[in-house]
């Protein structure tokens, strides 16, 4: 147990006492208000190699306590039987929750993609846009390259590249690795009409904040119409909540499929482990060939496993921003702002009332996404429709702590699918609604792009 909240209590007065009880009217180049990134509560100082593990502020001793808890099986590795920490498999493609986000960071992308990785194919034959995406048959939604003893893998991965260049005014030349996945080895014939999607894990905290954003909030940025005419066309994705069949505004997951995070936590048990619990209480590979032969075992993860990891995900802080007084950052950020990036990374929102946890309610965050679907071209297209979500639409994701990426995992693989490799090939892969946005980026002279990546590294 890391006693993260320790940590948290040594800064956590120095977060108080430098926050405002209020956030005042704003002025959109002042970013010296974003210091606190997860607001009052929802921000650690901690700036290290554990910088996206530590606590909110604010918490109860229960749920304190159930935070430790919850950090404990994030880290678990899973066996297929035993005493405890059972039921792995028998389909799965990773043994815990922390290695496909190590240091609750993003997942590194393998060097061999059918080793154990946080790297995985998503699948379906169709799509119902209010129920979402229509599973291959025999293969489920998500295709597993690991099996336990006994049992034969789904399928092995491959990928090929391809190369294209950016070029910009100043005659400086990028060449981006567009990757082409396919599978190979099936254990049954793969349908010719199955869509495939690539995933690598993301990181997991500031998702408690994310999750209480009032729904409105969120649906006054979409402008499905284009009606200002700025080009930007930002619109939400719906999702059927799994415990009561509520349709609901989709918040997580690389195309916002995913409403709720016991959800989000409950489908990675089940599809990157092969892990029941009482959201998913039969193995999602029954009736398969190659799967799980009974549907009446018990489930293999307790009710208070699952609920505190959920708990754990829902209360990890957000880092603080760091050098935003210096000269190079603010007017990256003014760039930022200029070029038209805040239009889909909006900088600011505000937590409404939290019923899991008091301590996320009424917080100002600077998380620099407006949580909405965009079209962001073909170069990052999947070709997938997920529930109202197109082959070309993705998530905004949040930018709050991407400036630590290096120092907690020691690696950039930035995107869906980890292809870039450094904060500006992200840029660069930028399309449909961010190809103006892009183009103004590369017409910048290097100097003044230079301040845009300074004022990434340091969110």
């Amino acid at each position: 147990m890391k006693h993260k909240l320790l940590l948290l209590l040594a800064v956590a007065g120095l977060v108080t006492a430098c926050s405002p009880d209020k956030p005042r009217e704003e002025d959109p180049y002042d970013i010296g208000l974003h210091s606190y990134a997860g607001g009052k509560n929802g921000t650690t100082l901690y700036v290290g190699s554990q910088a996206y593990g530590q606590a909110i502020g604010g918490l109860t001793d229960e749920e304190a306590r159930l935070f430790d808890h919850g950090d404990k099986i994030f880290e678990q590795t899973f066996v297929p039987e035993g005493p405890v920490f059972y039921g792995l498999g028998p389909l799965y493609n990773n043994t815990s929750c922390s290695a496909c986000h190590p240091r609750e960071g993003r997942a590194k992308f393998p060097a061999n993609l059918n080793d154990i990785s946080g790297f995985f194919l998503r699948t379906s034959i169709g799509n119902d846009p209010v129920t979402g995406p229509i599973a291959t048959p025999q293969f489920s939604g998500q295709l597993q390259q690991m099996a336990v003893r006994g049992h034969q893998k789904e399928v092995q991965f491959a990928v090929r590249y391809e190369e294209q260049k950016e070029v910009f005014p100043d005659g400086t030349v990028v060449v981006l690795r567009k990757p082409i996945y396919s599978v190979y080895d099936t254990y049954l014939p793969f349908p010719s009409n199955a869509m495939t999607s690539p995933r690598l894990g993301m990181p997991v905290y500031g998702l408690g904040l994310l999750e209480c954003i009032p729904d409105e909030q969120i649906l006054a940025y979409a402008d499905p119409y284009d009606r200002d005419g700025d080009k930007i066309s930002g619109r939400p994705n719906f999702s059927i909540e799994q415990k009561t069949g509520k349709r609901l505004l989709g918040r997580f997951g690389w195309k916002a499929n995913t409403a709720t995070l016991l959800d989000q936590c409950a489908d990675a048990f089940t599809n990157d482990m092969g892990i029941t619990h009482y959201i998913h209480p039969v193995d999602l590979s029954y009736g398969q060939p190659n799967g799980e032969k009974d549907n009446t075992k018990p489930v293999e993860l307790s009710d208070y496993d699952l609920d505190a990891v959920v708990f754990y995900a829902r209360t990890l802080a957000v880092p603080a921003p760091r050098g935003l007084e210096r000269k190079e950052v603010k007017e990256g950020a003014r760039h930022f702002i200029d070029l038209g990036c805040s239009k889909c990374h909006v900088p600011s929102m505000k937590t409404g009332e939290n019923k899991y946890c008091k301590a996320l309610s009424n917080q100002t965050i600077y998380a620099y996404t407006d949580m909405l679907i965009h079209d962001m071209g073909e170069g990052l297209a999947d070709d997938r429709p997920d529930f109202l979500a197109n082959g070309n639409e993705w998530k905004t994701r949040p930018l709050w702590g991407i400036g630590l990426t290096e120092t907690v995992n020691g690696y950039f693989n930035f995107l869906h699918d980890g292809r870039a490799k450094s904060y500006e090939e992200a840029i660069l892969w930028h399309g449909g609604e961010a190809e103006t946005v892009k183009e103004k980026y590369k017409a910048l002279p290097k100097a003044e792009r230079d301040k845009v990546i300074a004022f990434l590294k340091a969110l």
